[in-house]
């Protein structure tokens, strides 16, 4: 459970903001739009493997 203090003088607005800022850093959204759906552990690492072959094409290269 994420706990935001209210400091004194503090507007909600402000508060909001830290507590939106804690909410990102934990990850939940994140890891609900991965679990929406199943993808087979197959497809997973095609995917993976994709990406790795693309990010070599595309660094790779200025090294």
């Amino acid at each position: 459970m994420l706990i935001v203090q209210i400091k004194e003088n503090e507007s909600v607005d402000r508060a909001l903001k830290r507590f939106k800022k804690k909410f990102e850093r934990t990850g939940v959204l994140k890891e609900l739009r991965r679990r929406t759906f199943f993808q087979k552990p197959s497809i997973t690492k095609r995917k993976q493997r994709q990406k790795a072959a693309y990010k070599q094409a595309t660094y790779g290269e200025q090294n």
